[in-house]
This record gives C-alpha cells, sequence and structure tokens, in this order.
C-alpha cells in the first residue's frame, strides 16, 4: 500500500474558538470547502464524506471523531484511505494559528497502484485540495 503524509499550516483572521466551532460542524463542510461534495452523519463521531479535488476520482471516506480537545481535533479515516487526520489550532498572529497533518495509506487496491505511479500529481491534488480548506475556512470564521 501507498502511504502518504500531508501537512499544512496558516493563519485564520479569526479568534481560536471560532475555528475549532467550524472545524467540529462537519455536516456544513460543503458550504464552505468546495471539495467537500457531501457529508452524511453516521452518528454522533462518525460521518461518511464524499471528496473530490482537481483530478477525475471522488474519495468515498469514513470519519470518525478521535480526540476534540481545546486545540486538537483528531479523526481516523477508512474508506478509500486508512490513516488519520489531525487539525490544530491555537493563538497565534491576529486570530488563530491552523496546522493539518494527515497521515494515510491508499487502502482502495486500484488506486494504490495508480498512486504509486502517479504520486506527484497526487500530492498536487491534495495541495489543491488543502487551498481550498484553507480559503474557505478564512472566510466561514470570519
Amino acid at each position: 500500500m501507498t502511504r502518504f503524509r500531508f501537512e499544512r499550516e496558516w493563519q485564520v483572521a479569526a479568534a481560536p474558538a471560532r475555528v475549532r466551532e467550524v472545524l467540529l460542524d462537519l455536516e456544513h463542510y460543503p458550504e464552505w470547502w468546495p471539495q467537500v461534495r457531501a457529508v452524511a452523519k453516521i452518528d454522533d463521531d462518525t460521518a461518511r464524506v464524499l471528496c473530490r479535488s482537481v483530478l477525475p476520482y471522488t474519495l468515498d471516506l469514513v470519519l470518525h471523531a478521535e480526540d476534540r480537545g481545546p486545540d486538537l481535533l483528531r479523526t481516523g479515516i477508512s474508506g478509500d484511505l486508512d490513516g488519520w487526520s489531525a487539525f490544530r489550532v491555537r493563538p497565534g498572529g491576529a486570530g488563530t494559528h491552523v496546522s493539518y497533518e494527515q497521515e494515510v495509506v491508499v487502502a482502495h487496491r486500484a488506486l494504490s497502484l495508480a498512486s504509486r505511479l502517479v504520486r506527484p500529481l497526487l500530492r498536487w491534488n491534495h495541495d489543491r485540495m488543502m487551498s481550498g480548506c484553507e480559503a474557505g475556512l478564512s472566510e466561514r470564521a470570519r
């Protein structure tokens, strides 16, 4: 299986509590994060999420909340990808410093084989996805 690790940091001109509130409201992600196409709540801690960035493939993921601490929001990921993602939210600059980490393996067999060949393209696609998150979160949190 192909493993990926992603990291990204940015500033949001809003209070940490507001940024955290937006990030915890998973059901409304499609309203501000263009690459999150649909969210279906399974229970209070779990949701099915469909994501599609630039490449013509929609990831089908199940996200399960693992930690909802004051500065760490960590989620387990299963489905087409298997692993975890985490947002860290803390005061910084004129608002909030947000850092994002994700570590996953490509669980879908055909996707895993393809990912070995087009790894740089998939990293670029993920970067486009996170650019949408950064812009959308900044706008929504204001």
